[in-house]
């Protein structure tokens, strides 16, 4: 089977979430500069911490953030400049490289995290359904289809190919470049930190 046509549905290939190598570190149990450091970069942290019987639990990925929380909070600052006001990237494409990144390595939690983000910032249902198949399918653009490769070339490679960079230079400045090549390495660097850990999740087909 190709790469790029892996199919993760299969929970026997992964570790289970719920038997994760590492034990997340309860929300109770942080103190206050825990709190302090990784609360700053959760999205609305009054929804979670309101009390109410609706309030959706701590994310668990912040609470293996809490094992380090030094190292914790500069990446989390790192991944904060590329979805934030300081990013030089379209969200949709930022989106559809970590969608891509998430798929290949099998990270369901990543990918269960960004595809309700990837529809908030454009991808169309058809996109989300042609992520698995990559940059071959019919529905994409020409500057999509180069973005989805590059994220299949640093996977695989390690780097992205002259043509490939030719492609990406001809749609973007320097600097959204720049970032797009952080985007796709620091999630394939989630993806194996958290694969690693056991939280991987399930992934089901994008349709």
């Amino acid at each position: 089977m190709a790469s790029g046509r892996k199919r993760w549905n299969n929970a026997a290939e992964m570790t289970p979430q719920s038997h994760a190598r590492l034990t997340p570190v309860p929300f109770a149990e942080w103190d206050e500069d825990t709190r302090t450091a990784l609360l700053s970069h959760l999205r609305r942290p009054e929804r979670y911490l309101s009390g109410s019987p609706d309030a959706p639990p701590m994310p668990v990925v912040l609470e293996l953030f809490a094992h380090h929380v030094p190292l914790s909070e500069s990446f989390l600052t790192f991944t904060d400049v590329m979805a934030g006001g300081q990013s030089k990237l379209d969200p949709r494409i930022r989106e559809l490289a970590i969608l891509r990144v998430a798929w290949r390595t099998g990270s369901g939690y990543e990918w269960n995290q960004h595809r309700r983000m990837g529809g908030d910032a454009g991808l169309t249902d058809a996109q989300l359904a042609a992520l698995p198949e990559g940059p071959t399918s019919s529905v994409w653009s020409a500057i999509e289809r180069a973005v989805l490769t590059a994220a299949d070339e640093m996977i695989d490679h390690f780097a992205v190919t002259d043509e490939t960079w030719t492609a990406l230079a001809s749609s973007f400045e320097p600097a959204p470049v720049f970032e797009l090549l952080f985007v796709i390495g620091g999630y394939l660097c989630l993806a194996t930190v958290l694969n690693s850990i056991g939280l991987r999740g399930d992934i089901f087909e994008a349709s």
